[in-house]
Protein backbone atom coordinates (compact mmCIF):
# COMPACT_ATOMS: atom_id res chain seq x y z
CA UNK A 1 0.00 0.00 0.00
CA UNK A 2 1.13 3.34 -0.88
CA UNK A 3 2.77 5.61 1.61
CA UNK A 4 0.53 9.26 2.37
CA UNK A 5 1.34 10.31 5.53
CA UNK A 6 2.14 13.36 4.02
CA UNK A 7 -1.09 13.30 2.59
CA UNK A 8 -3.47 14.96 4.16
CA UNK A 9 -6.63 12.29 4.73
CA UNK A 10 -4.04 9.77 4.38
CA UNK A 11 -4.58 6.23 3.14
CA UNK A 12 -7.93 7.14 2.75
CA UNK A 13 -7.65 8.34 -0.62
CA UNK A 14 -7.87 6.49 -3.26
CA UNK A 15 -5.13 6.79 -5.83
CA UNK A 16 -7.20 8.76 -8.28
CA UNK A 17 -8.35 11.02 -5.36
CA UNK A 18 -4.68 11.78 -4.53
CA UNK A 19 -3.82 13.07 -8.54
CA UNK A 20 -2.00 16.32 -7.94
CA UNK A 21 -3.09 17.08 -11.86
CA UNK A 22 -6.50 16.48 -10.98
CA UNK A 23 -7.43 17.07 -7.64
CA UNK A 24 -9.80 19.88 -7.05
CA UNK A 25 -8.57 20.49 -3.45
CA UNK A 26 -4.57 21.47 -3.55
CA UNK A 27 -3.66 21.75 0.35
CA UNK A 28 -0.37 24.25 0.58
CA UNK A 29 0.90 23.80 4.17
CA UNK A 30 3.13 27.13 5.12
CA UNK A 31 4.37 26.36 8.92
CA UNK A 32 4.86 30.54 8.77
CA UNK A 33 5.87 31.62 12.68
CA UNK A 34 7.07 35.11 12.22
CA UNK A 35 4.57 38.01 14.24
CA UNK A 36 3.12 36.00 16.76
CA UNK A 37 2.86 38.33 19.50
CA UNK A 38 1.47 36.16 22.42
CA UNK A 39 2.02 32.28 22.73
CA UNK A 40 3.86 30.38 20.02
CA UNK A 41 3.63 27.09 18.08
CA UNK A 42 1.82 28.49 14.72
CA UNK A 43 4.96 26.75 12.91
CA UNK A 44 4.09 23.03 14.21
CA UNK A 45 0.38 23.58 12.92
CA UNK A 46 0.74 22.26 9.34
CA UNK A 47 2.15 19.27 10.38
CA UNK A 48 -0.22 18.63 13.58
CA UNK A 49 -3.16 19.36 11.14
CA UNK A 50 -1.70 16.53 8.62
CA UNK A 51 -1.02 13.93 11.15
CA UNK A 52 -4.87 14.21 12.97
CA UNK A 53 -6.50 13.92 9.29
CA UNK A 54 -4.93 10.69 9.22
CA UNK A 55 -7.75 9.47 11.51
CA UNK A 56 -10.80 11.59 9.73
CA UNK A 57 -13.92 9.65 8.20
CA UNK A 58 -14.20 10.20 4.58
CA UNK A 59 -17.68 11.82 5.09
CA UNK A 60 -18.24 14.36 7.44
CA UNK A 61 -21.58 15.78 7.61
CA UNK A 62 -22.95 14.23 4.66
CA UNK A 63 -19.87 15.48 2.31
CA UNK A 64 -17.47 13.84 0.82
CA UNK A 65 -15.09 16.86 -0.05
CA UNK A 66 -12.28 13.79 -1.38
CA UNK A 67 -14.23 12.53 -4.14
CA UNK A 68 -12.95 15.71 -5.77
CA UNK A 69 -9.86 15.14 -5.21
CA UNK A 70 -7.20 15.81 -1.86
CA UNK A 71 -3.40 16.99 -3.22
CA UNK A 72 -1.05 17.73 -0.48
CA UNK A 73 1.87 20.01 -2.02
CA UNK A 74 5.26 20.25 -0.29
CA UNK A 75 5.39 22.77 2.56
CA UNK A 76 6.76 26.67 1.94
CA UNK A 77 9.92 26.92 2.96
CA UNK A 78 9.40 29.68 6.00
CA UNK A 79 13.37 30.16 7.16
CA UNK A 80 13.42 33.14 5.07
CA UNK A 81 12.12 37.09 5.80
CA UNK A 82 8.23 37.30 6.31
CA UNK A 83 8.41 39.32 2.75
CA UNK A 84 10.18 36.20 0.78
CA UNK A 85 7.72 33.20 2.21
CA UNK A 86 4.81 35.67 1.16
CA UNK A 87 5.81 36.53 -2.04
CA UNK A 88 6.05 32.01 -2.56
CA UNK A 89 3.06 31.70 -1.14
CA UNK A 90 1.35 34.25 -3.80
CA UNK A 91 2.95 32.84 -6.47
CA UNK A 92 1.95 29.23 -5.48
CA UNK A 93 -1.82 29.77 -4.89
CA UNK A 94 -1.73 31.60 -8.26
CA UNK A 95 -0.92 29.00 -9.89
CA UNK A 96 -2.94 26.57 -8.67
CA UNK A 97 -6.50 28.27 -9.05
CA UNK A 98 -4.82 29.78 -12.41
CA UNK A 99 -5.33 26.25 -13.57
CA UNK A 100 -8.99 25.35 -12.08
CA UNK A 101 -7.60 23.83 -8.85
CA UNK A 102 -9.12 25.53 -5.02
CA UNK A 103 -5.93 26.12 -2.65
CA UNK A 104 -6.28 25.22 1.03
CA UNK A 105 -3.78 26.96 2.78
CA UNK A 106 -2.54 25.44 6.49
CA UNK A 107 -1.04 28.00 8.88
CA UNK A 108 0.81 28.82 10.43
CA UNK A 109 0.39 32.30 11.71
CA UNK A 110 -2.93 34.73 9.94
CA UNK A 111 -0.27 36.72 7.79
CA UNK A 112 -0.29 34.41 5.21
CA UNK A 113 -3.79 34.93 4.37
CA UNK A 114 -3.01 38.35 2.70
CA UNK A 115 -0.71 36.37 0.26
CA UNK A 116 -3.28 33.44 -0.46
CA UNK A 117 -5.82 36.25 -1.44
CA UNK A 118 -3.43 38.36 -3.75
CA UNK A 119 -2.84 35.22 -5.52
CA UNK A 120 -6.17 33.74 -5.68
CA UNK A 121 -7.01 37.37 -7.11
CA UNK A 122 -5.00 37.90 -9.56
CA UNK A 123 -5.68 34.69 -10.98
CA UNK A 124 -9.35 34.63 -11.51
CA UNK A 125 -12.11 37.20 -13.37
CA UNK A 126 -14.26 39.22 -11.33
CA UNK A 127 -14.22 40.31 -7.41
CA UNK A 128 -12.90 37.94 -4.48
CA UNK A 129 -14.73 38.52 -1.10
CA UNK A 130 -13.09 37.35 2.00
CA UNK A 131 -14.93 35.40 5.09
CA UNK A 132 -13.63 35.80 8.26
CA UNK A 133 -13.60 33.79 11.36
CA UNK A 134 -11.44 34.56 13.80
CA UNK A 135 -11.38 36.36 17.53
CA UNK A 136 -9.63 39.39 16.23
CA UNK A 137 -10.05 42.13 13.48
CA UNK A 138 -6.94 42.16 12.28
CA UNK A 139 -6.94 45.39 11.22
CA UNK A 140 -3.89 47.19 12.94
CA UNK A 141 -1.60 49.38 10.62
CA UNK A 142 1.11 48.00 11.54
CA UNK A 143 1.92 45.61 14.72
CA UNK A 144 5.35 45.80 17.02
CA UNK A 145 6.26 47.47 13.60
CA UNK A 146 5.50 44.75 11.33
CA UNK A 147 3.02 45.80 8.46
CA UNK A 148 2.45 41.80 7.37
CA UNK A 149 1.79 40.79 11.25
CA UNK A 150 -0.89 38.82 11.87
CA UNK A 151 -2.89 41.36 13.53
CA UNK A 152 -2.73 43.45 10.54
CA UNK A 153 -3.83 40.94 7.59
CA UNK A 154 -7.16 42.16 7.03
CA UNK A 155 -5.91 46.14 7.03
CA UNK A 156 -3.66 45.18 4.25
CA UNK A 157 -6.56 43.21 2.31
CA UNK A 158 -8.82 46.29 2.85
CA UNK A 159 -6.30 48.98 1.65
CA UNK A 160 -6.75 47.16 -1.21
CA UNK A 161 -10.39 46.98 -1.81
CA UNK A 162 -10.88 43.51 -0.98
CA UNK A 163 -14.79 43.58 0.75
CA UNK A 164 -14.40 41.51 3.91
CA UNK A 165 -17.27 40.15 6.15
CA UNK A 166 -15.71 39.09 10.03
CA UNK A 167 -17.40 36.76 11.83
CA UNK A 168 -16.79 36.09 15.75
CA UNK A 169 -14.76 38.97 16.56
CA UNK A 170 -14.95 39.80 20.14
CA UNK A 171 -10.96 41.74 20.70
CA UNK A 172 -11.08 45.40 18.83
CA UNK A 173 -8.88 48.24 19.21
CA UNK A 174 -10.41 51.70 18.51
CA UNK A 175 -8.05 52.00 15.91
CA UNK A 176 -10.05 48.71 13.96
CA UNK A 177 -13.12 50.11 15.00
CA UNK A 178 -12.43 53.23 12.40
CA UNK A 179 -10.72 51.52 10.07
CA UNK A 180 -14.12 48.90 9.79
CA UNK A 181 -16.04 52.08 9.39
CA UNK A 182 -13.75 53.45 6.94
CA UNK A 183 -13.33 50.69 4.78
CA UNK A 184 -17.09 49.10 5.33
CA UNK A 185 -16.06 45.97 6.39
CA UNK A 186 -19.70 43.71 7.25
CA UNK A 187 -19.63 42.44 10.91
CA UNK A 188 -20.85 40.15 13.05
CA UNK A 189 -19.20 40.07 16.10
CA UNK A 190 -19.18 36.81 18.87
CA UNK A 191 -21.28 38.88 21.94
CA UNK A 192 -24.11 39.26 19.09
CA UNK A 193 -23.81 35.57 17.63
CA UNK A 194 -22.54 34.27 21.19
CA UNK A 195 -25.48 35.54 22.88
CA UNK A 196 -28.24 35.52 20.46
CA UNK A 197 -27.34 31.45 19.56
CA UNK A 198 -27.42 32.61 15.78
CA UNK A 199 -25.84 30.57 13.13
CA UNK A 200 -26.83 31.99 10.00
CA UNK A 201 -25.89 35.64 8.38
CA UNK A 202 -26.82 36.58 4.74
CA UNK A 203 -24.47 38.76 2.86
CA UNK A 204 -25.25 41.58 0.98
CA UNK A 205 -26.10 41.31 -2.46
CA UNK A 206 -23.64 43.10 -3.49
CA UNK A 207 -20.71 40.86 -2.07
CA UNK A 208 -18.47 39.21 -4.66
CA UNK A 209 -19.49 36.04 -5.99
CA UNK A 210 -16.19 34.49 -5.48
CA UNK A 211 -15.69 33.81 -1.44
CA UNK A 212 -12.26 33.02 0.05
CA UNK A 213 -12.57 31.52 3.60
CA UNK A 214 -10.14 32.69 6.03
CA UNK A 215 -10.66 30.68 9.59
CA UNK A 216 -8.43 31.70 12.25
CA UNK A 217 -9.32 29.20 14.89
CA UNK A 218 -9.17 31.15 18.01
CA UNK A 219 -12.61 32.08 16.39
CA UNK A 220 -13.29 29.23 17.98
CA UNK A 221 -14.63 29.16 22.21
CA UNK A 222 -11.44 28.21 23.93
CA UNK A 223 -13.43 25.65 25.54
CA UNK A 224 -13.37 24.23 21.84
CA UNK A 225 -10.05 24.66 20.54
CA UNK A 226 -7.87 25.71 23.49
CA UNK A 227 -4.28 25.00 21.37
CA UNK A 228 -4.11 28.24 19.57
CA UNK A 229 -1.85 31.66 20.19
CA UNK A 230 -4.14 33.92 21.31
CA UNK A 231 -7.11 32.55 22.95
CA UNK A 232 -10.36 34.87 23.71
CA UNK A 233 -12.92 33.54 25.70
CA UNK A 234 -16.87 33.75 24.61
CA UNK A 235 -16.00 32.37 21.17
CA UNK A 236 -18.03 30.68 18.43
CA UNK A 237 -19.22 26.84 19.19
CA UNK A 238 -17.96 24.23 16.63
CA UNK A 239 -20.93 23.92 14.89
CA UNK A 240 -22.11 27.57 15.25
CA UNK A 241 -18.82 28.62 13.33
CA UNK A 242 -19.42 25.65 10.65
CA UNK A 243 -23.34 26.76 10.02
CA UNK A 244 -22.36 30.61 9.69
CA UNK A 245 -19.78 29.49 6.73
CA UNK A 246 -22.35 27.33 4.81
CA UNK A 247 -24.59 30.80 5.09
CA UNK A 248 -22.15 33.09 4.16
CA UNK A 249 -22.04 30.76 1.28
CA UNK A 250 -25.09 30.57 0.04
CA UNK A 251 -25.31 31.32 -3.68
CA UNK A 252 -21.56 31.80 -3.50
CA UNK A 253 -18.71 30.28 -4.97
CA UNK A 254 -16.09 28.87 -2.62
CA UNK A 255 -12.65 29.84 -4.32
CA UNK A 256 -10.27 29.27 -1.85
CA UNK A 257 -9.90 28.89 1.95
CA UNK A 258 -7.11 28.71 4.96
CA UNK A 259 -7.18 27.52 8.47
CA UNK A 260 -4.34 29.28 10.41
CA UNK A 261 -3.25 29.73 13.99
CA UNK A 262 -2.72 26.19 15.44
CA UNK A 263 -0.38 26.10 18.16
CA UNK A 264 0.16 22.43 18.79
CA UNK A 265 0.00 21.81 22.09
CA UNK A 266 0.82 18.21 24.38
CA UNK A 267 -1.84 19.37 26.99
CA UNK A 268 -4.70 19.90 24.29
CA UNK A 269 -4.39 17.13 21.34
CA UNK A 270 -7.64 17.42 20.74
CA UNK A 271 -7.23 20.48 18.82
CA UNK A 272 -5.27 18.90 15.90
CA UNK A 273 -8.27 16.94 15.45
CA UNK A 274 -10.50 19.70 15.61
CA UNK A 275 -8.10 21.78 13.25
CA UNK A 276 -8.36 19.05 10.96
CA UNK A 277 -11.81 18.68 10.93
CA UNK A 278 -12.45 21.85 10.45
CA UNK A 279 -10.47 21.77 7.61
CA UNK A 280 -12.09 19.16 5.82
CA UNK A 281 -15.52 20.17 6.49
CA UNK A 282 -15.04 23.34 4.87
CA UNK A 283 -13.62 21.48 1.82
CA UNK A 284 -16.92 19.90 1.82
CA UNK A 285 -18.71 23.65 1.91
CA UNK A 286 -16.62 24.29 -0.80
CA UNK A 287 -17.37 21.80 -3.16
CA UNK A 288 -21.03 22.28 -2.22
CA UNK A 289 -20.87 25.72 -2.88
CA UNK A 290 -19.54 25.15 -6.58
CA UNK A 291 -22.10 22.04 -7.58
Amino acid sequence: MTDRQDQFLGEELQPAENDPATALFQLIPCPLEKTVSYGSGTAAGPAAILAASHQLERSTDGMQACTAGIFTQPPIACSGPIEQVLAELQTHSHALAANGHLPVILGGEHALSWAAVRGIREALPGRLGVVQIDAHADLRKAYQGQPHSHASVMQLLAEEGVPICQIGVRALSAEEEQARQHYGIIAHDGPQLVRGQISRITLPEDFPEQIYISFDLDGLDPSVLPATGTPVPGGLSYYQALDLVASALQGRVCAGLDVVELAPSPAHPSSDFCAAQICYHLMGLALASRS
